[in-house]
């Protein structure tokens, strides 16, 4: 039965009777009632709306509009045509995910506008709110006056808060995600001075504006992220800050090779403008927001992506033990001819065969191997990129089809590697030629990446045109059995529902950073931050599992900055259906008790609970795996030590569990003494509690299985 729809008020105000001077106030709210949205029009015919929860303005008056080329602005002089109300409840189903079931329950208030000049063009705006949030987009709907193509210079969304918030943010980069978080007050924000001082060559800050996820933590618990669902055949949203006013824009990547942002077809719907609210940082991350406002699985049956844990040629090129080309030697300076190799490569048919010898003792599905196909030795620093990769043929001593039958053999797939250096013509040209040799050999699954300067020239990765690729891509690879993890990707906005072959990415500061990052990596607050702020937008391939914290045999200046326990806490806390056993096999070898933790670990949930957390300090997240009664927990923390207590009330009733315990050792410090780790084997039901101390950038992992 349908939920009964909670409609507050409808007030229609006449000034004159001019329809320009209409005031019209709507509102809607939450299932729940916590969320109230108000939508109304000011004397001008300008649209506005705002938030209240629990009965607090956290969004106040936040105008709408548009601005476009060679025809007039739309923000004012409109009058409300109709209006429509609905709600909706039901439950979808993941085919693979933190959870099996997903409940999309929302109220929905539809504004159709048509302005009062001559023009009379009409707009419809449409909220759908929930009791985790709200979004918004605009329709704009077949009609008379506004055909053919429409091309957008800017959109002006609005959200006018009423509080100078904690803010986690990164600067509203128009090609990259890959900054550490800023902590600040939202009056703070200072993207500008971050992009004066960040080292990376490839990176544009035009505006002080924030990328989105962007998280806010209020003085009396209130908890808000800002993102967008749905992002098709649109530029990515980015959001410029008027710190005076607590004020933040939409602020719409761009392109050099155009005067506008968007160039789009009537009739066409905007993506989803979305805030997610809560009252506590764990509820963020149990948000389905996002991925409830994309629209339901395109592809159908998706059973041939199985999600897996995975290792595979990588963290030994970002070390320096190995490289990715067959012609360059080991400092990647000193060039050699091509076609002779360097005696560093790392993607031979020898080194692939080892991982797989290693992934097949240890539970561990995949392989990925990087480094395998002509190309490397001119992929990037390179003016002219276009043309150099060619995704079918493999180097001299990589045998593409010895390396597939000895995987079959061993129970363990092939993960398909295409870096394109940003030359994207190149890679759209050879993309059937390239999935079809991967459905020829039962490849299901390829991480694609993006290094450099897109081209063509003037382009960015998070303008229309890359938008564009990223999802064809996606849909071209849908006809191959073919799952993508998309590298330096445009950011996750819940597409996973419509295109469950949208499996992960990258989109933040990943692992590799500690290998061999100037400013000396990740720090140790970076993943509870990322965990409230990245995660919230989908998967992330972050390939945690670590071993060897310091490794001053290949770079003295760098290292991982957790404690090894931390490390395997990701695998739990870190959402993705694929997760790398990143660290080199002797690693692993050497430390086989840690290892029993990955290869006991899941990577297909049916149930996800956030037991703890606060954003940037500490987060404690438990998953039931799918098909098994087995249950993991995982929990981070900062640069502070602390002890957390756990209650196991979440298990079935009337059964015991051994557990498994992974946590810091009395000694432990991500940097002093990183690999004090203690191991304990437990009974536990679901009356037990436990405290555990995790110490500064430490962690804990908990395998917990059914014995009776």
């Amino acid at each position: 039965m349908k939920t009964k729809l909670v409609i507050i008020a409808i007030a229609l105000t006449l000034f004159t009777c001019k329809s320009s001077e209409l005031s019209v106030t709507e509102i809607i709210t939450s299932p729940n009632e916590k969320i109230e949205v108000n939508f109304s029009l000011d004397t001008e015919g300008r649209p506005y709306y705002s938030v209240k929860f629990n009965n607090k303005t956290i969004v106040d008056t936040s105008y709408l509009g548009f601005e476009f080329k060679d025809i007039p602005e739309f923000n004012k002089n409109f009058s409300v045509k109709t209006t429509n109300v609905s709600d909706f409840n039901d439950t979808w189903q993941m085919p693979w995910g933190e959870q099996l079931d997903v409940i999309n329950h929302y109220n929905e208030l539809k504004i159709e506008l048509e302005e009062t000049t001559d023009e009379a063009r009409l707009l419809n705006i449409i909220f759908k709110v929930y009791n985790d949030g709200i979004g918004f987009r605009y329709e704009f709907p077949e009609q008379t006056n506004l055909k053919g193509e429409v091309f957008i210079t800017e959109e002006h969304t609005e959200f006018n808060l009423t509080e100078d918030y904690k803010t986690f943010w990164i600067p509203g980069d128009w090609d990259i995600y890959e900054h550490l978080y800023s902590t600040t007050k939202l009056s703070e924000v200072d993207a500008l001075t971050y992009a004066n001082h960040t080292n990376l060559a490839q990176t544009y800050i035009p505006e002080n504006a924030v990328n989105t996820p962007v998280t806010m933590v209020g003085k009396d618990g209130i908890h808000l992220s800002f993102h967008e669902a749905a992002l098709v055949d649109y530029s990515g949203m980015t959001l410029k800050v008027d710190t005076e006013n607590l004020n933040l824009k939409s602020n719409l990547v761009g392109s050099k090779n155009t005067d506008y942002k968007v160039k789009r077809t009537m009739p066409f719907n905007t993506p989803w403008r979305t805030i997610q609210i809560t009252d506590n940082a764990p509820d963020l991350i149990t948000s389905n927001l996002i991925v409830n406002l994309n629209e339901p699985n395109k592809l159908g049956d998706v059973s041939w992506f199985k999600p897996m844990k995975y290792t595979g040629v990588w963290w030994e090129m970002h070390l320096g033990k190995s490289s990715w080309d067959y012609g360059m030697t080991q400092d990647m300076n000193t060039w050699t001819d091509h076609g002779k190799s360097n005696g560093t490569h790392g993607a031979t048919t020898e080194n692939v065969k080892r991982f797989i010898d290693f992934s097949a003792k240890n539970n561990i599905g995949g392989v990925l191997v990087e480094g395998w196909n002509t190309g490397w030795e001119h992929w990037i620093g390179f003016e002219d990129r276009e043309g150099v990769f060619d995704f079918v043929t493999p180097y001299p001593d990589y045998d593409i089809d010895e390396v597939v039958r000895y995987g079959k053999e061993k129970g363990v797939t092939i993960i398909m590697h295409h870096e394109t250096s940003a030359a994207t013509e190149t890679y759209t040209k050879q993309q059937d030629t390239a999935f079809a040799l991967m459905q020829k050999h039962g490849m299901h699954a390829v991480k694609t990446g993006y290094v450099g300067k897109i081209l063509p020239k003037g382009e960015y990765h998070h303008g229309q045109y890359m938008v564009n690729h990223y999802n064809n891509t996606v849909i071209k690879a849908a006809k191959y059995q073919v799952a993508i993890n998309a590298h330096e990707p445009i950011k996750a906005t819940g597409l996973r529902r419509t295109y469950p072959n949208t499996i992960s990415r990258e989109g933040l500061r990943g692992q590799e950073f500690n290998a061999w990052a100037s400013d000396g990596g990740n720090p140790p607050e970076h993943l509870p931050i990322v965990a409230f702020t990245r995660m919230l937008a989908g998967p992330i391939d972050f390939t945690p599992g670590i071993f060897n914290i310091k490794f001053d045999a290949y770079k003295k200046d760098n290292q991982v900055n957790t404690t090894l326990a931390q490390q395997l806490a990701l695998y739990v806390v870190i959402y993705s259906p694929v997760q790398m056993a990143a660290d080199l096999v002797e690693h692993y070898e050497a430390n086989p008790k840690p290892l029993q933790f990955i290869r006991d670990v899941g990577v297909d949930w049916e149930k996800t609970l956030v037991l703890n957390g606060e954003v940037g300090d500490y987060v404690t997240i438990a998953r039931k795996e799918r098909l098994t009664e087995d249950w993991f927990v995982g929990g981070i923390t900062d640069e502070n030590s602390l002890s957390l207590d756990l209650d196991f009330s979440f298990l079935d009733e009337n059964h015991i569990y051994e557990a498994i315990i992974y946590k810091d050792g009395d000694n432990a410090h991500w940097n002093d003494n990183p690999l004090d780790l203690i191991i304990e084997k437990i009974d536990i039901n679901n009356k037990t509690k436990l405290t555990i101390k995790l110490a500064e950038g430490g962690g804990f992992a908990i395998s917990l299985k059914k014995k009776q």
